[in-house]
């Protein structure tokens, strides 16, 4: 209850969802507030593709003991499925792929990040969700992938 009033105001813009983000459960880890946060994410240019993001939140409780009132730890997890047909947009096709999702996890300094790389020669998706740091990489990271060769994708 307190999260959902006034920890909005207190933070401003850091627990704000991405566009396109929904969440669809929480579950409360302690007595102090804490809680994991689950969002569903269909990609933007890969209709039939549904993620599920799970990461950790705050509480006020746990901020007031601990300082650092701005920002939450980077550990994430994430499930991608095939969730429909699907049929692939217009997507980077370079190795480095493309951001299909973020949310700050500090006012400043960190994002959570999800990305897709297109492994073209294997016929797969792979989703990689990580924080991005200005000035401390996490190697803290999670991925899943989406096979294609069963799917019947098709092509824009």
């Amino acid at each position: 209850m307190i999260r959902k009033f006034l920890l909005p105001l207190l933070c401003g813009s850091l627990v704000a969802g991405a566009a396109g983000a929904e969440v669809v459960g929480e579950v409360d880890v302690d007595w102090l507030g804490n809680d994991l946060i689950i969002e569903a994410l269909e990609d933007p240019e890969v209709e039939g593709v549904t993620c599920h993001i799970t990461y950790f939140e705050r509480g006020l409780i746990d901020r007031l003991q601990k300082g650092n009132w701005f920002e939450d730890p980077s550990n994430s997890s994430i499930s991608c499925r095939q969730t429909g047909p699907i049929t692939i947009g217009d997507i980077d096709r370079s190795p480095d792929g493309e951001d299909v999702f973020r949310e700050r996890r500090s006012i400043i300094f960190k994002t959570l990040r999800v990305k897709r790389i297109f492994d073209e020669k294997h016929q797969t998706l792979i989703y990689i969700s990580h924080a991005r740091d200005v000035q401390n990489g996490s190697a803290k990271m999670s991925m899943s992938t989406v096979p294609l060769y069963q799917s019947g994708a098709t092509q824009d």
